[in-house]
């Protein structure tokens, strides 16, 4: 069963910047005592603490210094009037005004697992050809994003359509807040567009699922018997040279007591795609089990239908306007093109607001 506990609580947003300074360097001299590993378990909280107090203490120290170093700048464009020295202050404005949403981002993600990187799995809809091309346009969407948000990731598992896009794909994101940040992109997303593949030009509508999960590390415990694993080992499919297609590399796991099936095959080496299948599982297994509890506490009740096949969450319609929609938050842009490039900023915020709202 999976066992963390979070050592800062962001939604009250009462943090003292020296005290968490304080409270990491106490727990790395506790990292270098010759003892420290005698207790995995006491040395595996520690680390945990540790990396969570970094979480905040590197974007409150990266604001802080822009600060001081503006502080300096001011002093120096009074003192000697330097129009290029006030440029610089405009131009250092622009970035620190860039840290302080983002770190405003941040104070929005309270959950459990909200400091945790993701795991997400895109999947078409019933339709063919036009909700593969849909499918491959959200993971382009979503790899935009990540690159916009500098997150780091990579591809676990990707499904060519037999004509075009996608059949599915999962990507790894191991980036601090990935998950606070990605999970209200979890369900339907709909698409309305003139259709390229219609040679009457007629309007489709499509539809493609998001599902998202935490990326579980060693920090939580999912016990997982490898005995009631089955291990399924097949040729890769698609694009990558002699060697992906022509040797067994590809990897299928099936957890028998639950049904749960994933597999990987990004990889060249079976051993690798094995180690990245066992992450998909472990991240697919620590859901169920988070939606079990939440269902003990009847928390679940109120978002089975924004997380439902036949519910969209969000739609983007290309013909006969353009507009994105978010349909729980009511957020919605003109900007179509923007979304589609990654600008997912604006639902995201919406979204963790609308959250936080709920939960009072």
């Amino acid at each position: 069963m999976p066992r963390q506990r979070n050592v800062l609580n962001p939604s009250r947003r009462v943090f003292d910047y020296p005290s968490l300074l304080e409270k990491l360097s106490a727990l790395e001299a506790k990292q270098a005592e010759p003892e420290f590993w005698s207790d995995q378990d006491a040395a595996t909280a520690v680390l945990r603490q540790a990396t969570t107090l970094k979480q905040w203490t590197v974007p409150l120290g990266k604001v802080s210094d822009q600060t001081e170093e503006l502080d300096l700048l001011a002093e120096m464009a009074q003192e000697e009037n330097d129009p290029e020295t006030v440029t610089e202050i405009k131009e250092g404005l622009t970035t620190l005004e860039k840290s302080l949403e983002k770190l405003d981002f941040q104070f929005l993600l309270s959950g459990d697992d909200d400091s945790r990187g993701a795991v997400v799995e895109i999947h078409p809809g019933a339709g063919g050809t036009e909700s593969q091309d849909w499918a491959q346009m959200l993971m382009r969407m979503y790899t935009r994003y990540f690159e916009r948000s500098e997150f780091k990731f990579k591809t676990l598992d990707l499904q060519s359509g037999d004509e075009a896009g996608i059949k599915s794909v999962v990507i790894e994101v191991d980036s601090a807040f990935a998950y606070g940040y990605l999970k209200s992109e979890s369900g339907v997303h709909r698409l309305v567009r003139i259709s390229p593949f219609d040679s009457q030009s007629r309007r489709h509508t499509s539809f493609a699922s998001v599902f998202v999960f935490p990326l579980v590390n060693d920090d939580v415990e999912v016990e997982i018997d490898m005995s009631d694993v089955r291990v399924d080992t097949y040729r890769a499919q698609g694009a990558g040279g002699q060697h992906v297609n022509k040797t067994d590399s590809a990897v299928r796991l099936t957890h028998e007591p639950t049904g749960v099936v994933v597999q990987c095959q990004s990889e060249r080496s079976q051993l690798r795609n094995r180690e990245s299948a066992m992450t998909m599982l472990r991240a697919r297994l620590y859901m169920r089990i988070m939606e079990e509890r939440q269902k003990e506490r009847d928390a679940i009740e109120a978002d089975k239908m924004d997380n439902a096949w036949g519910s969209q969450i969000r739609s983007y319609v290309l013909q006969p306007y353009t507009k994105v929609k978010d349909h729980r938050t009511d957020h919605e842009t003109g900007n179509t093109t923007a979304v589609l490039d990654g600008d997912l900023d604006g639902f995201i915020d919406s979204y963790l607001r609308w959250m936080g709202a709920r939960s009072r």
